[in-house]
């Protein structure tokens, strides 16, 4: 691997956009090109990042790495081309249109020996990685993740939305579920004409008995990113998008003075958020810095290891919303 490894970026869109800019702003990165079939998006990105623009993948084969931010349904084929000529990747969540494909996607880079990351942006948000520095034995996990609709979005919002927070509730209790259930609703026209769920839930129970329960959106008229981690004696309340976190302990209840309803006594604590990088960026220095590490190495292994939970969940998750 070279000092400054060469990445080419497969993707302009709006997500494809958000990492063009990352990589051109990366003093550890030389950011070669981007692939992209509308020549008008593609050659915007080049234009404002002073780099090439290409509408085919056979350029991959000199470059160090690859980002893949496109289409969904596109990051099967386009992934595992990458994979057979070598090549490392950061690959924007969910890894595949399937599980299916994304365990052959992993499987693929595990067999080359090969650094994958798959884009959970969240695990990079400050505000969660400042919480877990200190969340201990975690009961129960309360998770919404609500926006706007989008018409762009073609797939629904368990793989695009809810993944997110059921990856997030499996780093918080330390393990996958040993059950899950789904339920789904499909309320815009485009939603029911190619399948795509407007609204998915799911509940994960674990073996320790904690409890998690998902909610992800795409009917909601304002954007909403917030997760409840509950022990036994604190609640930890974060919001993802004003990356703070809020504890309460709750101490004592009593009557009010004048006998009428109750009076609660609870201790707010407002931790200090210790990192501030942008997320995307902070993605982008792991990936890097998984590649200065090499194929063998334990980070490699474990950030391999860490792709398929959340897929699963979500896979089950669909099978029991449309039984």
């Amino acid at each position: 691997m070279t000092a400054r490894p060469k990445i080419a970026l497969v993707g302009a869109g709006t997500m494809g956009s958000l990492h063009a800019r990352v990589l051109s702003q990366s003093d550890r990165v030389d950011f070669k090109f981007v692939v992209e079939q509308n020549a008008e998006t593609g050659q915007a990105i080049a234009d404002r990042f002073g780099i090439e623009h290409t509408s085919s993948l056979d350029g991959l084969k000199d470059v160090d790495a690859v980002v893949i931010a496109a289409a969904t349904e596109a990051h099967y084929a386009i992934a595992k081309q990458a994979l057979e000529l070598g090549k490392p990747l950061l690959i924007e969540k969910p890894l595949a249109a399937t599980y299916a494909q994304s365990e052959e996607l992993v499987a693929e880079s595990e067999k080359r020996g090969l650094p994958l990351v798959c884009g959970f942006l969240e695990r990079f948000n400050p505000a969660i990685l400042t919480a877990k520095q200190f969340v201990g034995e975690v009961v129960q996990i309360n998770a919404m993740r609500h926006s706007p609709f989008v018409p762009r979005i073609k797939t629904g919002v368990a793989g695009d939305l809810l993944i997110h927070d059921v990856d997030l509730a499996i780093r918080f209790v330390g393990n996958a579920p040993a059950a899950v259930k789904g339920s789904f609703g499909f309320f815009h026209k485009q939603s029911q004409d190619n399948g795509s769920e407007d609204s998915a839930d799911a509940t994960m129970s674990f073996e320790s008995g904690a409890l998690a329960t998902i909610s992800a959106s795409r009917i909601s008229q304002r954007k909403v990113r917030q997760i409840s981690v509950l022990e036994i004696d604190r609640l930890i309340e974060i919001d993802l998008l004003r990356r703070d976190i809020t504890i309460y302990k709750h101490v004592a209840d009593s009557p009010a003075a004048d006998g009428v309803g109750y009076q609660s006594q609870t201790v707010i604590e407002l931790p200090t958020i210790l990192q501030s990088a942008e997320p995307l960026a902070a993605q982008l220095n792991h990936f890097l810095n998984l590649l200065e590490l090499g194929a063998g190495s334990d980070e490699v292994t474990a950030e391999r290891n860490a792709i398929l939970p959340a897929h699963k969940v979500v896979h089950h998750a669909t099978e029991s919303a449309l039984a």
